[in-house]
């Protein structure tokens, strides 16, 4: 069902039981897989798919270009490849902005199965997230971000670019991130630094306690050693 309102070029591609709200706009190359529901004020655009399932929310924008000044001052890739994949029933919510790769990037910015990006969140040109990934509220994932699968990103976060965050791993509302988070650890502050693992998040996963115990014993004899008390990153292979 596409609203009478809604704009969609004839070269789009729409699965069984899509809904195309009021005022939304959807480009030449955008793929939209069966049951995919955007609400009012949706635009997509770029080589973008979109799984099964998706929800999208009012005023998102998906697949506009990259805010990088070196896009295009590289050659482009073929006309067949993708710029943002979009996994299953993910839940992208109210002014969520999700950018496509960059010309020189060999893969399309993704987002895997079961994210939710809540209310002006914005994951830039490259970035990978993985599965059951949670954005909160006005975080800023800036280019070729890595993000494991389960991790949880508190609200107004910022992770600096190349960055890595590890499966399963959580991030403390408002920290500014620069360095590549372990799995499974727990980081908090401006700089953000280490402050344990994510033993909430463990439980949840199902990982036993036995598992939980040998995980902070590997933590406390890696991340006690002297060389790294002060930053909260790993010391030097020497040191340990």
């Amino acid at each position: 069902e596409v609203h009478a309102t809604a704009v969609v070029h004839p070269n789009a591609e729409l699965g069984p039981n899509v809904l195309v709200g009021p005022y939304s706009v959807i480009g030449p190359d955008v793929v939209l897989e069966a049951d995919v529901r955007l609400q009012s004020h949706v635009v997509i655009d770029g080589k973008t798919r979109v799984g099964s399932g998706t929800v999208i929310h009012p005023f998102a924008s998906l697949g506009g270009e990259p805010q990088d000044k070196k896009h295009r001052m590289y050659e482009a890739k073929g006309s067949s490849d993708l710029t943002l994949t979009v996994g299953s029933d993910c839940v992208i919510r109210e002014h969520v902005t999700v950018h496509g790769s960059t010309s020189y990037s060999d893969a399309p910015t993704s987002v895997g199965d079961d994210c939710w990006l809540l209310c002006g969140a914005h994951v830039a040109h490259d970035a990978q997230l993985g599965r059951r990934v949670v954005v909160s509220n006005n975080v800023c994932i800036a280019g070729h971000v890595s993000i494991g699968d389960g991790a949880i990103i508190g609200g107004q976060v910022g992770l600096k670019q190349h960055v890595s965050v590890g499966r399963l791993a959580m991030i403390g509302g408002q920290s500014a991130v620069d360095g590549d988070v372990l799995p499974y650890g727990l980081v908090v502050g401006n700089r953000a630094k280490l402050a344990g693992l994510n033993l909430v998040g463990l439980r949840r996963a199902g990982v036993s306690r036995s598992n939980i115990k040998l995980l902070l014993r590997v933590y406390r004899y890696i991340f006690g050693a002297s060389a790294c008390k002060k930053t909260g990153f790993a010391p030097a292979l020497e040191y340990v």
